[in-house]
């Protein structure tokens, strides 16, 4: 049988012959695999036991922060959760704070810690809040015992804010249409003793991300929290600010605090438009809401699309939130609007910016505001002054520097939950391909923002300082990468990558390495210099493979012309972008054995890895793929997938309309099945609802039917990504066992006989 020819240089894959074959049983597969390890390489298990931070949170002080903590261990097989209490100066060591049970913290004052923890047995389980005092003796850190407040009617209360000056806290929970938190617990016990197990649906969503949709939904609520002769109490009176309202917040799956913000009276959040269809739209609304839940107003209006980050400035007489143009366009650009509560006035402040944030904050003046964006594949801090607001509302003022360009003040790694301090300082985590989050602290702003403010050409720097080390230890000796940039002409645009070399990379090897492509999901995401969990490039690279990292048309932080590149186009140009880049590495790093190439990828990732499969003139010459919740067939995930907008904005319309069926169809792997022949594994979860586990599912049978050798890995309690650490080193051993069996050493030798 034939399996190579070759094209342009790169190798062709070849389909097998039409006619079943029974697929190779798989205790023929070698037996003896072991994934690398030694006190030089990042093994699989070494990353999945680092520590993993939380974002920092300051105390009303700044001199503290809290950072959540989690670290598995395969010895007991449980998460160890802990807070670390950080000073927030360079140099000193954080004290460690055991949480056995879990639960959440924030600040009550500058020197208490508030912990929800979950206490009682089954339906005698409530939230309990405690208060732990914090004492700092020359830079010393202790803690005190914990002091009961109060507690919550419920397991669910989360998303904490508290309004130190006037003593209110707000949070989220769960509630019945009868928005009664108190009554939850009633009416948990009549829903659990219904006496069937139907779930009934008149509407959408009927399942999203990982859950099937039940009777309840998130609402913001608001209770006295007080200090009384310097001890802590927890009222009894809970306000759903937002009974009676149609409304919903945070927004499910994934929304947090950051969907919504305090003052010391008020509430600004985001919640889906109610009038709406969840699936079909991404149109979320700005309110702003009284903590008694009185004057409810709506600040955005007209024709827009999703609204992130809502954000209070310390003065309480501005707002600012992100703001899309597209309803049903989840990737579209994000714009930062301004709303002067005074005036009653919204102006939008980067329009003509073409980076897209995605967290805000005010500078403590109030006279900046503070943005995270992707740009260049690094999570970069910007920062603009806030212009004169216009005497009317618009999306387009006339903005003249320094009003118009936004600075950056970081420019490298990525750097997520920005927090502002006092004393012109930013508090934030950082991560890059070579270490997990740590606490840092930019200072000096007020000078860089004055220097901003006179245009000057070389504005000062702002003061980078790293306040914890969580990983060092850890990492200390390990082979860690630090990415190598790489560019190259794709189909419109000149396309960026990365390059990691394993351990052992020597710049005068000739054609001595195995080579593994990674394509990202999204579609609309990057390959960025951040720590990931679950696609670790270096942990790619410390099992002996040169890892190339591509981020093809669709990626986001290179522009939104980019980014807008692959609607109706999923098959065509992001796959002229990895053909050349591909061409460009092989080219250029001679010491890379392109005999021993293979390729995995993840959700669009996944996508790709398929149609790679049935497309071999592209001239990949892969000898092994890993598709891991990818789509088989395009056309039926528009049916089938949660968010149905997604499919709906991605292929031009609905998946039965004509243009969006055409394309889809067009662009299916389903329809190329007879062209399939590179041995696949195929992984996927069955909580997965966002590409359901019946695309992994017909990609394995068409596979075996064609005996081409392939393998099925189901994990039954992950979603569409995998979570649990034992799942994840299985995740891990079943990839690299895979590429082991195709292009590792008995491989090579079974070749050679």
């Amino acid at each position: 049988m034939q399996w190579l020819l070759h094209l342009l240089g790169l190798s062709i894959q070849q389909p097998f012959a039409s006619v079943p074959v029974a697929s190779p049983p798989l205790t023929a597969m070698p037996a003896e695999f072991a994934l690398k390890s030694s006190p030089d390489i990042l093994s699989p298990q070494d990353m999945l036991t680092l520590p993993r931070p939380g974002a920092p949170l300051p105390n009303p002080a700044s001199d503290l922060a809290l950072i959540p903590l989690s670290k598995y261990s395969f010895d007991d097989r449980k998460t160890h959760k802990s807070l670390a209490i950080a000073p927030i100066v360079a140099g000193s060591d954080p004290y460690d704070l055991p949480l056995p049970d879990g639960g959440d913290a924030f600040w009550l004052d500058a020197r208490t810690i508030a912990h929800i923890v979950e206490t009682g047995e089954d339906t005698d389980k409530k939230q309990q809040l405690f208060a732990i005092p914090v004492t700092v003796n020359k830079n010393e850190i202790s803690v005190g015992e914990s002091i009961p407040v109060g507690s919550f009617p419920v397991t669910t209360a989360a998303d904490f804010r508290y309004a130190h000056s006037t003593g209110v806290l707000v949070f989220s929970a769960y509630v019945y249409a009868d928005g009664d938190l108190k009554a939850v617990k009633e009416n948990d016990e009549k829903y659990e003793n219904r006496g069937n197990s139907a779930l009934v649906y008149d509407k959408n969503f009927e399942r999203h991300w990982d859950t099937w949709v039940g009777p309840k939904h998130k609402s913001l609520f608001t209770v006295p929290l007080y200090s009384v002769r310097g001890k802590f109490i927890l009222g009894e009176d809970f306000t759903n600010v937002l009974k009676d309202t149609k409304l919903s917040s945070p927004v499910e799956p994934f929304g947090g605090t950051g969907d919504f913000d305090i003052s010391n009276s008020q509430i600004i959040f985001t919640a889906k438009d109610p009038d709406l269809p969840e699936t079909t739209h991404t149109k979320q609304n700005i309110y702003l809401v009284g903590f008694d839940g009185s004057k409810l107003v709506e600040l955005t209006s007209g024709v827009h699309g999703a609204t992130h980050a809502p954000t209070f400035n310390r003065q309480g007489n501005k707002v600012a939130w992100l703001q899309l143009d597209e309803d049903g366009h989840e990737s579209d650009r994000a714009k930062v609007v301004i709303h002067d509560l005074a005036k009653a006035v919204s102006f939008t402040i980067t329009q003509d910016w073409d980076r897209s944030p995605g967290s805000l904050a005010f500078s403590e003046s109030g006279e900046f505001i503070y943005m995270l964006a992707e740009d260049i594949a690094r999570a970069k801090i910007f920062t603009l002054p806030i212009p004169p607001t216009p005497s009317e509302c618009t999306a387009h003022p006339k903005l003249t520097p320094p009003y118009n360009t936004p600075v950056a003040l970081t420019d490298t790694h990525a750097a997520s939950g920005l927090q502002v301090l006092s004393g012109g300082r930013l508090l934030f985590a950082l991560s890059s391909l070579t270490s997990p989050n740590d606490a840092y602290v930019l200072g000096n702003l007020q000078l860089v923002e004055a220097d901003i403010k006179k245009n000057a050409s070389n504005p000062v720097k702002a003061e980078l300082s790293q306040i914890t080390k969580f990983s060092a230890a850890s990492l200390q000796g390990k082979h860690l990468h630090p990415g190598e940039d790489f560019w190259f002409r794709g189909a419109e645009h000149n396309i960026h990558g990365w390059i990691l070399t394993p351990p052992g990379y020597k710049s005068t090897d000739v054609k001595k390495w195995p080579v593994v492509l990674l394509i990202h999901g999204g579609p609309e995401s990057c390959w960025a210099d951040s720590w990931s969990t679950r696609w670790n490039p270096n942990v790619f690279a410390n099992q002996g493979y040169v890892v190339v990292a591509i981020n093809p048309t669709g990626s986001t932080s290179f522009g939104q012309a980019l980014t807008e590149g692959i609607k109706e186009d999923w098959g065509g140009k992001p796959f002229v972008d990895l053909r050349n880049g591909w061409k460009y590495v092989l080219d250029k790093y001679p010491q890379i054995d392109a005999d021993r190439a293979v390729a995995a990828g993840a959700s669009y990732g996944g996508y790709a890895i398929n149609w790679i499969q049935g497309n071999p003139e592209f001239g990949f010459g892969f000898k092994a793929l890993v598709c891991h919740d990818g789509v088989f067939d395009t056309t039926y995930n528009g049916y089938a997938t949660d968010e149905l907008f997604f499919f709906n904005h991605e292929w031009g319309g609905r998946p039965w309309e004509e243009r969006s069926f055409e394309l889809s169809r067009k662009y299916s792997p389903a329809y190329t099945v007879s062209k399939w022949s590179t041995p696949e594994l195929i992984i996927h979860g069955s909580k997965d609802y966002r590409l359901p586990e019946s695309d992994g599912i017909a990609v394995w049978h068409a596979l075996q039917q064609l005996g081409v050798p392939s393998r099925l890995v189901i994990f039954p309690d992950e979603n569409h990504w995998v979570i649990n650490a034992g799942n994840s080193l299985k995740w891990h051993y079943e990839v690299f066992k895979w590429f082991d069996e195709f292009i590792g050493e008995n491989a090579l030798v079974r070749e050679r006989n």
